[in-house]
Protein backbone atom coordinates (compact mmCIF):
# COMPACT_ATOMS: atom_id res chain seq x y z
CA UNK A 1 0.00 0.00 0.00
CA UNK A 2 1.41 3.19 -1.30
CA UNK A 3 0.53 6.73 -0.84
CA UNK A 4 -0.43 6.88 -4.50
CA UNK A 5 -2.88 4.04 -3.49
CA UNK A 6 -5.02 5.99 -1.08
CA UNK A 7 -8.46 6.96 -2.20
CA UNK A 8 -8.98 10.16 -2.99
CA UNK A 9 -11.01 12.61 -0.57
CA UNK A 10 -13.95 13.94 -2.01
CA UNK A 11 -14.20 18.00 -2.78
CA UNK A 12 -17.31 17.61 -0.09
CA UNK A 13 -15.33 15.92 2.34
CA UNK A 14 -14.47 19.16 4.33
CA UNK A 15 -17.65 21.01 4.63
CA UNK A 16 -19.77 18.06 4.54
CA UNK A 17 -20.26 15.27 7.55
CA UNK A 18 -22.35 12.72 5.64
CA UNK A 19 -19.53 12.98 3.08
CA UNK A 20 -17.04 12.33 5.54
CA UNK A 21 -18.39 9.41 6.66
CA UNK A 22 -19.03 8.08 3.48
CA UNK A 23 -15.43 8.44 2.75
CA UNK A 24 -14.17 6.80 6.29
CA UNK A 25 -16.52 3.79 5.52
CA UNK A 26 -14.58 3.27 2.13
CA UNK A 27 -11.11 3.92 3.65
CA UNK A 28 -11.98 0.90 6.17
CA UNK A 29 -13.82 -1.44 3.30
CA UNK A 30 -10.70 -0.76 1.44
CA UNK A 31 -8.21 -1.66 4.74
CA UNK A 32 -10.33 -5.12 5.13
CA UNK A 33 -10.90 -5.99 1.66
CA UNK A 34 -6.78 -5.63 0.71
CA UNK A 35 -5.58 -6.91 4.26
CA UNK A 36 -4.34 -3.77 5.84
CA UNK A 37 -4.41 -2.06 9.02
CA UNK A 38 -5.83 0.77 9.35
CA UNK A 39 -3.22 2.60 12.36
CA UNK A 40 0.85 1.58 12.37
CA UNK A 41 3.39 1.09 9.68
CA UNK A 42 2.26 0.88 6.99
CA UNK A 43 -1.82 1.43 7.62
CA UNK A 44 -4.10 3.08 5.47
CA UNK A 45 -4.43 5.89 8.04
CA UNK A 46 -0.83 6.34 8.64
CA UNK A 47 -0.40 6.78 4.89
CA UNK A 48 -3.15 9.50 4.51
CA UNK A 49 -1.94 11.32 7.45
CA UNK A 50 1.73 11.04 5.56
CA UNK A 51 0.30 12.32 2.72
CA UNK A 52 -1.75 15.36 4.19
CA UNK A 53 1.31 16.23 5.89
CA UNK A 54 3.71 16.40 2.91
CA UNK A 55 1.59 18.15 0.84
CA UNK A 56 1.18 20.82 3.23
CA UNK A 57 4.80 21.02 3.62
CA UNK A 58 4.91 21.24 -0.46
CA UNK A 59 2.01 23.86 -0.47
CA UNK A 60 3.88 26.01 2.06
CA UNK A 61 7.30 25.91 0.10
CA UNK A 62 5.66 27.06 -2.91
CA UNK A 63 4.17 30.03 -0.76
CA UNK A 64 7.49 30.67 0.55
CA UNK A 65 9.19 30.94 -2.82
CA UNK A 66 6.13 32.68 -4.79
CA UNK A 67 6.16 30.33 -7.62
CA UNK A 68 5.78 26.19 -8.29
CA UNK A 69 8.33 23.85 -8.50
CA UNK A 70 9.83 24.25 -11.69
CA UNK A 71 8.42 27.43 -13.03
CA UNK A 72 10.60 29.42 -15.28
CA UNK A 73 10.13 32.65 -12.69
CA UNK A 74 11.40 30.57 -10.08
CA UNK A 75 14.98 31.51 -12.32
CA UNK A 76 17.17 34.32 -10.92
CA UNK A 77 14.21 34.76 -7.86
CA UNK A 78 17.89 34.77 -5.46
CA UNK A 79 15.87 31.38 -3.58
CA UNK A 80 15.06 28.11 -4.82
CA UNK A 81 14.28 24.63 -3.59
CA UNK A 82 17.26 22.54 -2.36
CA UNK A 83 16.68 19.43 -1.30
CA UNK A 84 14.82 17.82 1.40
CA UNK A 85 15.78 16.27 5.15
CA UNK A 86 14.24 13.39 5.91
CA UNK A 87 12.03 13.29 8.95
CA UNK A 88 9.96 11.35 11.69
CA UNK A 89 7.00 12.44 13.34
CA UNK A 90 5.38 10.16 15.82
CA UNK A 91 1.27 10.31 15.56
CA UNK A 92 -1.49 8.78 17.63
CA UNK A 93 -1.77 6.17 14.70
CA UNK A 94 1.67 5.67 13.94
CA UNK A 95 5.02 7.29 12.86
CA UNK A 96 5.25 9.38 9.85
CA UNK A 97 8.26 9.40 7.49
CA UNK A 98 8.41 12.88 6.18
CA UNK A 99 10.73 14.76 3.37
CA UNK A 100 10.36 18.27 4.30
CA UNK A 101 11.73 20.67 1.28
CA UNK A 102 14.80 23.22 2.11
CA UNK A 103 15.40 26.44 0.27
CA UNK A 104 18.57 27.76 -0.66
CA UNK A 105 18.22 30.59 1.66
CA UNK A 106 17.19 28.20 4.85
CA UNK A 107 14.53 30.31 5.53
CA UNK A 108 11.85 28.46 4.89
CA UNK A 109 9.92 27.96 8.69
CA UNK A 110 7.07 25.52 7.72
CA UNK A 111 3.85 25.29 10.14
CA UNK A 112 2.03 22.06 8.99
CA UNK A 113 4.99 20.33 10.78
CA UNK A 114 7.11 23.26 12.78
CA UNK A 115 11.14 23.11 13.07
CA UNK A 116 12.45 20.79 15.82
CA UNK A 117 8.61 18.89 16.63
CA UNK A 118 8.93 15.34 16.74
CA UNK A 119 5.22 14.44 17.65
CA UNK A 120 1.74 16.09 16.50
CA UNK A 121 -0.64 16.90 19.58
CA UNK A 122 -3.04 13.66 20.47
CA UNK A 123 -3.27 12.30 24.01
CA UNK A 124 0.66 12.60 24.05
CA UNK A 125 0.16 16.22 23.34
CA UNK A 126 -2.01 16.98 26.03
CA UNK A 127 -0.01 15.33 28.48
CA UNK A 128 3.11 17.18 27.36
CA UNK A 129 1.73 20.03 27.45
CA UNK A 130 0.66 19.93 31.45
CA UNK A 131 3.92 18.36 31.91
CA UNK A 132 5.11 21.34 30.26
CA UNK A 133 3.09 23.46 32.93
CA UNK A 134 4.28 22.03 35.93
CA UNK A 135 1.75 19.72 36.54
CA UNK A 136 3.50 16.10 38.31
CA UNK A 137 2.61 12.98 36.78
CA UNK A 138 -0.22 11.90 39.52
CA UNK A 139 -1.75 15.75 38.56
CA UNK A 140 -1.90 15.36 35.06
CA UNK A 141 -3.87 11.44 35.56
CA UNK A 142 -6.28 13.25 37.47
CA UNK A 143 -7.17 15.95 34.72
CA UNK A 144 -7.00 13.49 32.46
CA UNK A 145 -9.42 11.37 34.38
CA UNK A 146 -11.79 14.43 35.30
CA UNK A 147 -11.73 16.26 31.89
CA UNK A 148 -11.64 13.36 29.32
CA UNK A 149 -12.50 10.58 31.23
CA UNK A 150 -10.06 8.93 30.05
CA UNK A 151 -7.56 6.48 32.73
CA UNK A 152 -3.79 6.72 32.04
CA UNK A 153 -1.73 5.28 34.18
CA UNK A 154 1.02 7.33 36.07
CA UNK A 155 3.95 5.03 33.95
CA UNK A 156 2.53 5.94 31.21
CA UNK A 157 2.02 9.33 31.74
CA UNK A 158 5.89 9.03 32.59
CA UNK A 159 6.68 7.09 29.24
CA UNK A 160 5.01 9.98 27.11
CA UNK A 161 7.21 12.33 28.81
CA UNK A 162 10.20 11.06 28.40
CA UNK A 163 9.35 10.42 24.86
CA UNK A 164 10.79 14.17 24.58
CA UNK A 165 14.49 13.30 25.84
CA UNK A 166 16.07 12.57 22.45
CA UNK A 167 14.04 15.30 20.75
CA UNK A 168 15.96 17.44 23.79
CA UNK A 169 19.29 15.68 23.27
CA UNK A 170 19.23 16.87 19.76
CA UNK A 171 17.86 20.09 20.30
CA UNK A 172 20.90 21.04 22.83
CA UNK A 173 23.48 19.38 20.41
CA UNK A 174 22.16 20.96 17.02
CA UNK A 175 24.54 23.26 15.49
CA UNK A 176 24.37 27.05 15.61
CA UNK A 177 25.25 29.88 13.27
CA UNK A 178 28.85 30.84 12.49
CA UNK A 179 28.47 34.18 13.92
CA UNK A 180 25.55 35.70 16.59
CA UNK A 181 25.23 39.40 16.45
CA UNK A 182 23.74 39.32 20.06
CA UNK A 183 24.05 36.92 22.86
CA UNK A 184 22.32 37.39 25.95
CA UNK A 185 23.05 34.84 28.87
CA UNK A 186 21.42 34.18 32.58
CA UNK A 187 20.73 31.83 35.44
CA UNK A 188 18.03 31.05 37.51
CA UNK A 189 17.96 28.70 40.52
CA UNK A 190 15.59 26.08 40.87
CA UNK A 191 15.32 23.28 43.59
CA UNK A 192 16.18 19.63 42.12
CA UNK A 193 16.14 16.40 44.52
CA UNK A 194 19.78 14.28 44.98
CA UNK A 195 20.60 13.19 47.71
CA UNK A 196 19.00 16.24 49.36
CA UNK A 197 16.99 18.68 48.15
CA UNK A 198 19.21 21.45 46.99
CA UNK A 199 19.27 25.01 44.92
CA UNK A 200 20.70 24.01 41.34
CA UNK A 201 21.66 26.93 38.90
CA UNK A 202 19.88 26.69 35.32
CA UNK A 203 22.30 28.18 32.90
CA UNK A 204 20.06 29.89 29.83
CA UNK A 205 21.41 31.74 26.71
CA UNK A 206 19.46 33.20 23.64
CA UNK A 207 20.80 34.54 21.05
CA UNK A 208 20.08 36.92 17.92
CA UNK A 209 21.74 35.81 14.95
CA UNK A 210 22.60 38.47 11.49
CA UNK A 211 19.35 38.01 10.63
CA UNK A 212 17.62 39.40 13.42
CA UNK A 213 16.24 35.97 14.65
CA UNK A 214 16.08 35.35 18.68
CA UNK A 215 16.50 31.96 19.86
CA UNK A 216 17.49 29.72 22.73
CA UNK A 217 20.36 28.13 22.09
CA UNK A 218 20.98 26.64 25.22
CA UNK A 219 19.91 25.07 28.70
CA UNK A 220 22.94 23.81 31.60
CA UNK A 221 21.65 22.31 34.76
CA UNK A 222 24.79 23.42 36.81
CA UNK A 223 25.49 21.85 40.34
CA UNK A 224 24.84 23.12 43.57
CA UNK A 225 26.67 26.34 44.61
CA UNK A 226 25.25 29.17 42.54
CA UNK A 227 26.01 30.57 39.40
CA UNK A 228 29.48 30.42 38.68
CA UNK A 229 31.93 32.19 36.09
CA UNK A 230 33.68 28.76 36.17
CA UNK A 231 30.98 27.27 35.41
CA UNK A 232 29.37 29.76 32.57
CA UNK A 233 33.22 28.94 30.97
CA UNK A 234 31.94 25.44 30.10
CA UNK A 235 28.62 26.46 28.77
CA UNK A 236 30.45 29.27 26.45
CA UNK A 237 32.98 26.62 25.32
CA UNK A 238 30.09 24.21 24.48
CA UNK A 239 28.28 27.18 22.30
CA UNK A 240 31.63 27.59 20.49
CA UNK A 241 32.03 24.04 20.06
CA UNK A 242 28.76 23.70 18.15
CA UNK A 243 30.27 26.26 14.98
CA UNK A 244 29.29 29.79 17.57
CA UNK A 245 32.96 30.96 16.44
CA UNK A 246 32.20 34.51 16.72
CA UNK A 247 29.43 36.80 18.93
CA UNK A 248 29.90 40.39 18.71
CA UNK A 249 28.04 41.71 21.79
CA UNK A 250 27.27 39.79 24.76
CA UNK A 251 25.05 40.63 27.54
CA UNK A 252 25.23 39.57 31.10
CA UNK A 253 24.97 40.75 34.70
CA UNK A 254 27.54 41.31 36.66
CA UNK A 255 28.92 38.18 37.68
CA UNK A 256 32.29 38.77 38.97
CA UNK A 257 34.91 36.91 36.13
CA UNK A 258 32.46 36.37 33.88
CA UNK A 259 33.31 38.68 31.46
CA UNK A 260 36.76 37.38 31.71
CA UNK A 261 35.31 34.22 30.55
CA UNK A 262 33.13 35.54 27.52
CA UNK A 263 36.66 37.19 26.31
CA UNK A 264 38.41 33.48 26.71
CA UNK A 265 35.73 32.28 24.51
CA UNK A 266 34.98 34.81 21.77
CA UNK A 267 38.53 37.57 22.16
CA UNK A 268 36.74 39.95 19.91
CA UNK A 269 32.98 39.87 21.63
CA UNK A 270 31.90 43.08 23.29
CA UNK A 271 31.23 42.47 27.01
CA UNK A 272 27.77 44.50 27.84
CA UNK A 273 26.66 44.61 31.70
CA UNK A 274 22.56 44.56 31.22
CA UNK A 275 21.70 47.81 32.45
CA UNK A 276 18.73 45.94 34.23
CA UNK A 277 20.95 44.39 36.75
CA UNK A 278 22.95 47.23 37.51
CA UNK A 279 19.49 49.32 38.31
CA UNK A 280 18.38 46.10 41.05
CA UNK A 281 21.61 45.82 42.52
CA UNK A 282 22.23 49.30 43.29
CA UNK A 283 19.02 49.31 44.45
CA UNK A 284 20.14 46.37 47.42
CA UNK A 285 22.31 49.40 48.78
CA UNK A 286 19.81 51.93 49.06
CA UNK A 287 16.74 52.60 51.47
CA UNK A 288 13.84 52.18 49.69
CA UNK A 289 12.50 55.89 50.49
CA UNK A 290 15.59 56.84 48.23
CA UNK A 291 14.19 54.18 45.37
CA UNK A 292 12.40 56.83 43.21
CA UNK A 293 15.09 59.30 43.23
CA UNK A 294 17.90 57.28 42.68
CA UNK A 295 15.82 55.51 39.95
CA UNK A 296 15.79 58.91 38.21
CA UNK A 297 19.36 59.79 38.20
CA UNK A 298 20.52 56.10 36.85
CA UNK A 299 17.87 57.09 34.01
CA UNK A 300 19.67 59.81 32.82
CA UNK A 301 22.85 57.93 32.87
CA UNK A 302 21.83 54.83 30.93
CA UNK A 303 19.70 57.03 28.43
CA UNK A 304 22.47 59.63 28.26
CA UNK A 305 23.03 60.26 24.22
CA UNK A 306 26.87 59.64 24.29
CA UNK A 307 29.49 58.29 26.62
CA UNK A 308 30.61 61.63 27.90
CA UNK A 309 27.37 62.56 28.82
CA UNK A 310 26.82 59.60 30.71
CA UNK A 311 29.95 60.30 32.57
CA UNK A 312 28.84 63.74 33.31
CA UNK A 313 25.92 62.41 35.03
CA UNK A 314 27.40 59.81 36.78
CA UNK A 315 29.80 62.12 38.54
CA UNK A 316 26.59 63.68 39.75
CA UNK A 317 25.05 60.76 41.06
CA UNK A 318 28.09 59.60 42.53
CA UNK A 319 28.39 63.32 44.54
CA UNK A 320 24.71 63.18 45.60
CA UNK A 321 25.37 59.77 46.63
CA UNK A 322 28.70 58.43 47.51
CA UNK A 323 28.86 59.34 50.94
CA UNK A 324 25.07 58.05 51.88
CA UNK A 325 25.73 55.12 49.92
CA UNK A 326 29.59 54.23 48.79
CA UNK A 327 28.77 50.43 47.98
CA UNK A 328 25.73 51.63 45.06
CA UNK A 329 28.86 53.98 43.95
CA UNK A 330 31.65 51.46 43.74
CA UNK A 331 29.59 48.54 42.05
CA UNK A 332 28.95 50.97 39.23
CA UNK A 333 33.01 51.76 39.15
CA UNK A 334 33.80 48.46 38.77
CA UNK A 335 31.07 47.88 36.26
CA UNK A 336 31.58 50.82 33.92
CA UNK A 337 34.15 48.95 31.13
CA UNK A 338 31.27 46.90 30.88
CA UNK A 339 28.38 48.94 30.77
CA UNK A 340 29.40 52.03 28.63
CA UNK A 341 29.81 49.66 24.71
CA UNK A 342 25.63 49.83 24.42
CA UNK A 343 26.07 53.83 24.42
CA UNK A 344 28.10 54.08 21.30
CA UNK A 345 24.91 52.55 19.58
CA UNK A 346 21.69 54.13 18.33
CA UNK A 347 18.23 53.59 20.17
CA UNK A 348 17.05 50.42 18.30
CA UNK A 349 20.15 48.58 18.73
CA UNK A 350 20.47 50.02 22.34
CA UNK A 351 16.76 48.24 23.39
CA UNK A 352 18.43 45.13 22.26
CA UNK A 353 21.74 44.88 23.62
CA UNK A 354 21.22 47.36 27.21
CA UNK A 355 19.38 44.26 29.06
CA UNK A 356 18.87 40.69 29.04
CA UNK A 357 15.29 40.93 29.49
CA UNK A 358 14.38 38.51 27.32
CA UNK A 359 15.69 35.91 29.24
CA UNK A 360 14.16 37.79 32.26
CA UNK A 361 11.00 36.88 30.21
CA UNK A 362 12.20 33.25 30.00
CA UNK A 363 12.79 32.98 33.25
CA UNK A 364 9.22 34.10 34.74
CA UNK A 365 7.81 31.08 32.36
CA UNK A 366 10.41 29.11 34.08
CA UNK A 367 9.20 29.71 37.55
CA UNK A 368 5.46 29.64 36.20
CA UNK A 369 6.47 26.20 35.52
CA UNK A 370 8.37 24.79 38.78
CA UNK A 371 6.71 27.03 41.45
CA UNK A 372 3.73 24.25 41.27
CA UNK A 373 6.04 21.82 42.24
CA UNK A 374 8.41 22.88 44.89
CA UNK A 375 11.19 20.60 43.46
CA UNK A 376 12.27 18.30 41.01
CA UNK A 377 12.55 14.73 41.81
CA UNK A 378 16.06 14.36 39.23
CA UNK A 379 17.76 16.08 36.53
CA UNK A 380 16.17 14.79 33.97
CA UNK A 381 12.87 15.83 35.45
CA UNK A 382 13.89 19.00 35.76
CA UNK A 383 15.37 19.69 32.20
CA UNK A 384 12.30 18.08 30.50
CA UNK A 385 10.22 20.61 32.07
CA UNK A 386 12.50 23.78 30.86
CA UNK A 387 13.01 22.38 27.69
CA UNK A 388 9.43 22.35 26.84
CA UNK A 389 9.14 25.65 27.97
CA UNK A 390 12.03 27.00 26.23
CA UNK A 391 10.31 25.73 23.19
CA UNK A 392 7.20 26.22 23.28
CA UNK A 393 5.30 28.57 21.51
CA UNK A 394 2.34 30.50 22.05
CA UNK A 395 -0.44 32.04 19.79
CA UNK A 396 -0.62 35.59 19.54
CA UNK A 397 2.18 36.08 22.48
CA UNK A 398 5.67 36.94 22.27
CA UNK A 399 7.69 33.81 21.76
CA UNK A 400 11.27 33.24 23.00
CA UNK A 401 11.93 32.28 18.89
CA UNK A 402 11.34 35.07 16.47
CA UNK A 403 12.66 38.43 14.40
CA UNK A 404 13.62 41.63 15.98
CA UNK A 405 11.88 44.13 14.64
CA UNK A 406 13.46 46.84 12.53
CA UNK A 407 16.31 44.62 12.37
CA UNK A 408 17.69 46.50 8.64
CA UNK A 409 18.56 49.23 10.56
CA UNK A 410 20.44 47.47 13.40
CA UNK A 411 22.15 45.32 10.80
CA UNK A 412 22.89 48.78 9.62
CA UNK A 413 24.71 49.77 12.54
CA UNK A 414 26.48 46.18 13.09
CA UNK A 415 28.11 46.88 10.12
CA UNK A 416 29.63 50.24 10.30
CA UNK A 417 30.84 48.74 13.72
CA UNK A 418 32.16 45.25 12.69
CA UNK A 419 32.77 45.35 9.26
CA UNK A 420 34.67 42.00 8.20
CA UNK A 421 33.48 40.26 11.00
CA UNK A 422 30.06 40.21 9.89
CA UNK A 423 29.95 41.16 6.03
CA UNK A 424 30.77 37.80 4.52
CA UNK A 425 28.21 36.18 6.63
CA UNK A 426 25.13 38.41 5.56
CA UNK A 427 25.75 38.44 1.89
Amino acid sequence: MTDQNLPAVPASALPDEAAMKDWAELVVARARDEGVELTGDGGLLTGLVRQVLQTGLEVEMTEHLGYERNASEGRGSGNTRNGTTPKTVTTEIGQVDLAVPRDRAGTFDPVTVPKHQRRLDGLSGNVISLYAKGLTTGEIQAHLEEIYDTGVSRETISKITDEIVGDMTVWQNRPLDPVYAVLLIDAIVIKVRDAQVANRPVYVAIGVNLHGERDVLGLWLGPTGGEGAKQWATMLTELRNRGLTDALIVCCDGLKGLPDSIRNTWPDATVQTCVVHMVRNSLRYASKRHWSQIVKEMRRIYEAPTVAAAEAHFKDFSENWADTYPAMIRSWENSWAEFVPFLEYPAELRRVVYTTNAIESLNARFRRAVRHRGHFPNEQAAMKVLYLVATAKRKDRQNMTGKINGWKAILNTLSVHYGDRINEHIQ
